[in-house]
């Protein structure tokens, strides 16, 4: 059996590296794809494209516009004149926000009354919206609790003594950087598209060019047919995946907090189911193209309900139920956890457990389809 499935490995893996352009498809592009990726999938939202429109035009408006532009993410591109320029500014949406500070602004702060300024954003987007209005209302809290102190102290008023102070702290990622959430989450994507995509072309490109039937005609067993499509492409994903974590240090400076061991045991599990789903697209496609697009037919439910860009608790229950047997998920919540917690078996077993009988469903249901006949 051994010198079999030897003889098999050779074979796969020459077929598979030969070509220089599948080299660059299995080795280049997951890390490029996830670089790429990671830049532009940030819920950060900086440099804040924005125009002033201050109508005050005294000390205190001044002191506000500084505080916006202090913290660096309001960019002030423009300052307007008129409120009739708002209109033409977001309809082409060449700002973002608008600071429209009122005549009369400082003179109503330094009567002790409640000043207004409105920040007026392109609500189009409604996550970016959300937190550019957070990010103002921050900055102008701060500003008017400065001012508070300034005005009691001058009237030599002690301030009431706060007696409910909220220092929000987030436990994980504590500056709240995007990045240390979507780059570990974007490898487990590309493990999945590429395990997936190029192990279901692996039998049916057999089919196509003929040498399918020069498998069949030899002494090896359907296990050793299967383990040699399978392990070629479990060795070439762990390089991949072995080129994106250190793409993602060097490039993102993310540090895998727990154990790199058990990762690389724990997405074995995970390649491992990856490749029972391909073998049962490859053993029921009669061409490649077939099989490229079942692989795609699966692939885009798995990502969106994988957790990745959507909560798994705001789906419907039915929904949430269907994820389930969605391989990613629960690959997604073990690299989270190794990846940004540093946390082990202790913690993740509900997960692994599920993983591991997903990737055991997946290889006898690839075992039951595959035949060592030809159709």
């Amino acid at each position: 059996m051994i010198q079999r499935l030897k003889q098999m490995l050779i074979k796969e893996f020459l077929q598979m590296l030969r070509d220089k352009r599948m080299r660059m498809v299995i080795f280049g592009m997951p890390v490029i794809q996830m670089v790429v990726m990671a830049f532009a999938l940030t819920t950060d939202v900086t440099n804040i494209h924005t125009a002033i429109l201050d109508m005050d035009k005294t000390p205190s408006s001044q002191e506000l516009i500084s505080d916006f532009t202090a913290g660096g993410y309001f960019k002030i591109i423009k300052i307007l004149s008129s409120p009739k320029e708002i209109d033409n500014l977001l309809d082409k949406a060449i700002v973002r926000a608008i600071i429209y500070i009122p005549s009369g602004f400082e003179q109503t702060i330094t009567k002790g009354s409640t000043a207004k300024v409105q920040v007026l954003t392109d609500g189009t987007d409604n996550n970016t919206t959300a937190i550019v209005q957070g990010y103002a209302n921050s900055i102008i809290q701060a500003y008017s609790s400065r001012k508070l102190k300034t005005q009691m102290g001058n009237k030599g008023i002690k301030p009431t003594p706060v007696m409910v102070n909220t220092i929000p702290r987030a436990w994980f990622n504590a500056n709240q950087e995007s990045k240390y959430y979507f780059v570990p989450s974007l490898i487990g994507v590309m493990l999945f598209i590429f395990s997936l995509i190029l192990t279901s072309i692996g039998i049916v490109k057999e089919k196509e060019i003929g040498t399918i039937e020069q498998v069949m005609v030899t002494p090896i067993r359907k296990i050793e047919f299967i383990l040699g499509k399978t392990i070629p492409y479990m060795i070439t994903s762990y390089i991949s995946m072995t080129i994106m974590l250190v793409a993602a240090f060097l490039v993102f400076d993310i540090h895998i907090k727990g154990s790199i061991i058990l990762l690389y045991a724990l997405s074995g599990l995970y390649l491992f189911g990856n490749m029972g789903i391909a073998l049962i697209i490859s053993a029921s496609a009669s061409t490649q193209q077939q099989a490229m697009l079942t692989s795609f037919l699966i692939l885009m439910p798995c990502v969106m309900l994988s957790g990745f860009m959507f909560p798994i608790k705001n789906m419907p229950e039915l929904v949430q139920h269907a994820t389930y047997v969605n391989p990613m998920r629960w690959y997604l919540q073990i690299l989270r956890g190794i990846v940004m917690k540093g946390v082990g078996i202790k913690v993740l077993w509900p997960a692994i457990t599920i993983q591991a009988g997903l990737a055991c469903t997946f290889i006898s249901l690839a075992w039951a389809r595959f035949s060592k006949t030809l159709s």
